[in-house]
This record gives structure tokens, sequence and C-alpha cells, in this order.
């Protein structure tokens, strides 16, 4: 079955429009990376750093549900940049079994991972992140604050006004910009 599909999408790269060549191109590519998930899945786990890093964030476009485990485990590696890019891609794909990892990673030693995570909370557009998100807004950590901000206008959610028009008033200017804009992007 698989054999037939991406024969017919090689056959489409041929196709007189050009939007159907790029999206037959795409799907390919979709399968290829189905043909190469089991590495990935093993790099992930076994290989060298700068290697698993790599395979982490390749898996944000495999469209397995196998990916999910091996991210989750990821997200609690030793390794800070493993965390990192575990909790991005986590984020992007925003599963809502996989909220709760990435919430905790608001919590993580590393300060990147912290600021990884506040973004990648806004991926899930789930209103009840709210008070984390909120929360988040007191840490000195100016990127922190801003991936917070930008998160909670990315819900969009109306329960985050409060909390930003105090953000507003920060002694960080970056922090009052970061406010500013996010105020215009939350719903009525």
């Amino acid at each position: 079955m698989l054999d037939e599909r991406r024969e017919a999408l090689r056959n489409a790269l041929n196709d007189s429009d050009e939007e159907v060549r790029q999206a037959a191109a795409r799907a390919l590519d979709g399968i290829e990376l189905l043909d190469s998930l089991d590495a990935l899945l093993q790099a992930v786990v076994a290989g060298e750093r700068g290697e698993r890093v790599k395979a982490i964030f390749a898996l944000e476009r495999a469209r397995s549900s196998r990916v999910f485990p091996v991210l989750l485990k990821a997200v609690e590696d030793e390794d800070a940049d493993i965390r990192a890019a575990a909790t991005q891609v986590l984020g992007r794909r925003h599963n809502p079994r996989t909220l709760k990892a990435v919430l905790a990673r608001l919590k993580d030693s590393e300060p990147a991972v912290r600021v990884h995570a506040a973004t990648a909370l806004g991926y899930f557009s789930d209103r009840r992140l709210v008070p984390y998100l909120a929360a988040v807004l007191k840490a000195r950590d100016d990127a922190l604050v801003c991936a917070a901000i930008d998160s909670l206008a990315r819900i969009g959610d109306p329960s985050a006004e409060p909390h930003l028009l105090l953000a507003l008033h920060d002694p960080r200017r970056k922090v009052r910009i970061a406010a500013a804009e996010a105020l215009g992007r939350l719903d009525f």
C-alpha cells in the first residue's frame, strides 16, 4: 500500500500544475521520514549529542504516535540541550497527552529550557495554562517573561488581560513592549 502511494506521488511530481508538484514532493518527504523513523528514534535514545538533537527536531514532522514516548523520555534527559529540543518539538506538536510534561519544564533547572517551555505552552492554545504562564511574569529572566507573554497572546484568552496590564508597568522595556503587543492579540 505504501509502495502504491509512493508511486502515485512520484507520478504527481510530473503534474502540469506547480502546486500539485510541490504538494507531492512534501508528501514524499513525509513518507521517506517514516521509512527512517526507527533510525531517528534510535538516534534520540543512543546517538551522540548533536545527532540526538537533530533527530529530535526531525521527529517534529513524523506522523506517528511512536514519537511521543521517545520525546517524553527526552524531555526528562540529564542534558539540557536534549530537554530543550524535546520541549520545543512537543510544543509544536501540541498533543494534549504531552501537555503535563511540557508544563513541568517551566520549573527546569536550566533557564533556556524554561524559556522553551514557556514558548511551547502557547502552541497548546489551552486557557487552563493562563495561571501558569501568568506566574512566570514575576520571573527576573526577561526572555522567560517575554516568552510567557507571547504564549498568553497566542492562547488569546481574555483572562490573561489583568496579568498583561500589570506587565505593561514592568520596569523592563522589553517586557512592556511584549505586554503591549500581547494585549492587542487577546480575544474579546
